[in-house]
């Protein structure tokens, strides 16, 4: 559990997931982690209760993901996140792209703060998540992955392959993924560009 914050939890939350806004000085440290509550520690994964901050978690899978995503459905669950479950919840064979779009869309509109897509190798649904205007999905094999994709391109979206991954380095991923914070600096103009591309995609 996290102690008392003087901040707005809000506010802590907002800079947690999207990065530090002007006036919020100190509120990240070197390594663009949260720790001045006491919620990150320095290698970027806490012991925030999601709940508190009622972040919600867009999570799908095709057949072939089922598996890994029950798992990580039932650890999201375990440690307080709210889950907008988009199916599948079986292993009867489907179509990865319905499941990566669902996800996509999820995050892109609002509905879900984060998006979990899994299939056999992740690439598949990552690159139906992508699809989603303001989408940015990245493959994760690992914590090291899931660290990266969050500090420097403010991911929010984060596959699995179910057949490459095992259980546990997955929640493992999942948790760093979920628990780092965006580091903006030279990181934001890129970022930036992204959402550029999708705009003009839109136009």
């Amino acid at each position: 559990m996290i102690a008392a914050c003087a901040r707005p939890l809000s506010r802590a939350t907002d800079a947690w997931i999207h990065g530090p806004r002007a006036g919020d000085a100190g509120m990240l440290d070197d390594c663009g982690m949260l720790d001045d509550c006491g919620m990150l520690d320095d290698c970027g994964r806490g012991d925030i209760v999601a709940s508190e901050v009622q972040m919600k978690i867009a999570l799908g899978a095709d057949h072939a993901g089922y598996p890994l995503k029950a798992a990580l459905h039932a650890w999201l669950t375990e440690h307080g996140y709210e889950v907008l479950n988009l199916g599948t919840d079986s292993t009867e064979r489907v179509d990865y792209p319905d499941f990566g779009a669902a996800v996509g869309r999820a995050v892109a509109v609002g509905d879900a703060d984060f998006g979990v897509a899994v299939c056999g190798s992740g690439q598949g649904i990552c690159m139906a998540a992508n699809k989603a205007s303001g989408v940015r999905a990245a493959i994760l094999r690992d914590d090291y992955d899931a660290q990266l994709s969050r500090q420097h391109n403010d991911a929010n979206v984060a596959c699995f392959g179910g057949r490459v991954t095992t259980e546990d380095i997955a929640i493992r991923a999942l948790e760093t993924f979920l628990t780092t914070a965006f580091e903006g600096g030279r990181h934001q103009g890129r970022v930036e560009l992204l959402a550029k591309l999708d705009a003009d995609q839109d136009s």
